[in-house]
């Protein structure tokens, strides 16, 4: 019993990766408005955008096979 209160007492007192998992935190803190910020507003926009693109070449394409006898 008495290693184990040494070991969790050893466990406990050690910061090795402390530094490490507070910038994770931090990162994920930054990350996290930015990423809720391009799903609720930017990606309509962006989806809306390669949409009209998509259309756009559909429509080229198909001038381009009746002009070309295909």
């Amino acid at each position: 019993m008495k290693k184990l209160g040494q070991l969790l007492k050893r466990v406990h007192s050690d910061e090795e990766g402390a530094v490490s998992l507070e910038t994770v935190l931090i990162v994920g803190a930054i990350a996290l408005p930015i990423l809720i910020f391009l799903i609720s507003y930017a990606w309509p926009r962006i989806r809306e955008f390669f949409d009209e693109g998509m259309q756009q070449l559909e429509t080229e394409s198909d001038g381009v096979r009746n002009t070309s006898g295909y």
